[in-house]
């Protein structure tokens, strides 16, 4: 595996996702997944309170994952194949994490679980399609 194309990846991805995070779920669906919140109530720190270090760990951590994928097992290179692999990993992810969340806490309705599993494949998509975009640019190794 080509080091410098995981790091850019890593870098590339974490930037994307932390952008994309910070739009879809900051700004577009905040309200919404607040009055979808269930009943357990002083969970969501206030955006002055975030623990930022974690936050950017967190986004890295996404982009890494899929670089690593990408490299490693599936050879992605474009934009249109970035973007396919991430949308599965995304909503299979997304899906398992969110329904075990569902079954097991009182952190969002069901409603709220649905839109989450679809805005976390769409960022999916977009930053896997950044990454796979990316990772094809340059010389190929």
């Amino acid at each position: 595996m080509d080091t410098k194309k995981f790091l850019t990846g890593t870098l590339v991805g974490g930037i994307a996702f932390f952008f994309l995070g910070y739009l879809i779920y900051g700004m577009a669906l905040m309200s919404f997944m607040s009055s979808h919140a269930g009943s357990a109530t002083g969970v969501q720190k206030p955006m002055g309170e975030l623990t930022w270090w974690a936050l950017i760990l967190g986004n890295l951590a996404s982009g890494a994952l899929l670089s690593y994928i990408f490299l490693k097992w599936a050879n992605i290179s474009s934009f249109a194949a970035g973007a396919t692999a991430a949308a599965v990993v995304g909503f299979f992810g997304s899906m398992g994490f969110d329904m075990v969340m569902f079954a097991t806490s009182n952190l969002m309705d069901l409603t709220a679980v649905a839109v989450d599993i679809i805005a976390f494949t769409i960022m999916n998509a977009i930053a896997g399609g950044i990454i796979g975009a990316v990772l094809g640019m340059g010389k190929k190794s």
